[in-house]
């Protein structure tokens, strides 16, 4: 069956006309505000850091095989010792290495001020009591030596993706296209960001890979518009450069909306039925789609206008600075 016989997809108009140009100015506004808002936010409060970052213990626990482990209860026995972040996670068994439901392993922060042996022999007891007769291996502490180093190679990390794209952006479009690039996506961590400290979301390795996902999907997205940006530029030499925009947006809207509402689709199952240990990961992930979609048509794109494009392939701009909102369509 075609695409075309898809009942939701008929429901898309084949051609739209929508003047995004025409508001850039009020969202960039916003925008900026956000923007300034979330950064602001990641120094005060700050970063929730989780026990990846902050350092903390892990431990194996087991049922006999071929019992399940039920992990709500295992969560709740150790959240209920008020030590911070924990994370449980069902794994596979040691001496089988199937994944029959018997086995999971259990993060917890240990305070500063407690002793770690102690608050191990804590946590044990309190889920004995809560899950029953279990084993107990591979207990560790990770020191703020260790979670130190983790938070530094992923700060590295995100640092390096977001080169890379500049790098990527700089090679294949003129250096109009880049400022715009590096705009909305400088928009889109910042925001991503903004998200994980209003909602106070556990900063771990999850999120980690969680924006690395979300510096992708927007470049993606914004590559998709500039590509046709630059076709169009091309093609329509004598036309004002805010219609060249819309135009090449509109032409990539459908394909823009479809690939963003079944990547949420799939990312609002994953956070309902995924457990709390993927909740996180899935909600960053879902609200960097939406947010890098927005960037690629109310940042990225818009931007070009401040400082006109080059049609002659002369290297020179050929058309004058326009201020957002301001200018008359013919």
């Amino acid at each position: 069956m075609s695409m075309n016989g898809w009942p939701i997809i008929k429901l898309l108009p084949h051609k739209t006309n929508f003047q995004f140009v025409k508001y850039a100015k009020g969202f960039a506004i916003l925008s900026a505000i956000l923007t300034v808002a979330a950064i602001i936010g990641c120094f005060y409060p700050g970063l929730n850091l989780g026990i990846d970052f902050r350092g903390g213990a892990s431990m194996e626990v087991a049922k006999p095989a071929g019992q399940v482990l039920e992990l709500d209860k295992l969560r709740g026995s150790v959240s209920g010792l008020d030590l911070g972040d924990v994370q449980v996670q069902g794994i596979a068994r040691r001496d089988t290495n199937l994944d029959d439901g018997s086995t999971a392993i259990v993060r917890f922060q240990v305070p500063s001020d407690q002793d770690q042996t102690a608050v191990v022999e804590k946590v044990e007891s309190a889920i004995s009591e809560a899950v029953g007769q279990v084993t107990y291996s591979g207990v560790s502490v990770v020191g703020s030596k260790v979670s130190g180093e983790l938070l530094t190679n992923g700060v590295l990390a995100l640092v390096s993706a977001v080169v890379l794209m500049f790098l990527y952006i700089a090679f294949r479009f003129p250096w109009q296209f880049g400022i715009g690039a590096v705009a909305g996506l400088l928009h889109d961590v910042a925001l991503t960001f903004g998200l994980i400290v209003a909602l106070r979301m556990e900063f771990s390795l999850n999120l980690v890979a969680a924006l690395l996902t979300v510096i992708g999907y927007s470049m993606n997205d914004t590559v998709v518009v500039f590509d046709r940006l630059r076709e169009n530029l091309r093609k329509y030499k004598t036309m004002p450069l805010r219609d060249v925009i819309d135009l090449s947006i509109n032409e990539t809207l459908s394909r823009t909306i479809i690939t963003g509402v079944t990547t949420v689709m799939v990312l609002i199952v994953l956070a309902v039925f995924g457990g709390e240990a993927l909740r996180g990961f899935s909600i960053t992930l879902a609200f960097g789609v939406v947010i890098g979609t927005f960037s690629s048509i109310y940042v990225g794109a818009p931007i070009i206008l401040l400082w006109g494009v080059d049609r002659s392939g002369g290297g020179k701009a050929d058309a004058k600075p326009v201020k957002l909102g301001m200018a008359s369509r013919p």
